[in-house]
């Protein structure tokens, strides 16, 4: 079996993302999601989930929100190393949504860090659907201390 790419994070075991990471700690994420995470050849991270018809609008595309839930899911992903298992939240998310996205086809998002260094990391990515751009982010993500 292969090993998480993030501390916490479990191996999907079956279905089309069968060994591939996900986090089950964000409830929200979880109902959100499922979101998956792999690590590729380079050492950059990957995450992808399929859209379905609960992440689509009023309008038949996919949810904005939808979008920007999983651009903060990659934000983390993406910056995997850098945290390196420290907990961290979202100080700024920004998006410009560049095409709609469809039920069934595979969202990807991938990207850098930008900036690391302290306890702030900025992180910058795409998300793509069937391999279309449909979403450009920019986030910073800061460290923060456990309580307890």
């Amino acid at each position: 079996m292969s090993e998480a790419v993030f501390p916490g994070g479990h191996i999907a075991e079956d279905g089309e993302f069968a060994g591939w990471s996900y986090w089950q700690g964000d409830p929200f994420e979880t109902r959100s999601g499922p979101f998956y995470t792999q690590r590729e050849e380079d050492g950059s991270f990957v995450c992808a989930f399929r859209a379905e018809e609960r992440h689509m609008n009023g309008a038949g595309f996919m949810h904005g929100g939808c979008l920007l839930t999983f651009a903060d899911y990659a934000l983390f992903s993406i910056a995997t190393d850098e945290l390196a298992g420290d907990m961290a939240v979202t100080m700024n998310l920004s998006g410009d949504f560049l095409d709609s996205a469809q039920n069934g086809q595979l969202i990807e998002a991938r990207g850098e860090v930008t900036r690391a260094g302290g306890r702030t990391i900025y992180v910058r990515g795409l998300v793509t659907a069937d391999g279309k751009s449909v979403l450009s982010f920019t986030g910073i993500i800061a460290k923060v201390r456990r309580k307890g």
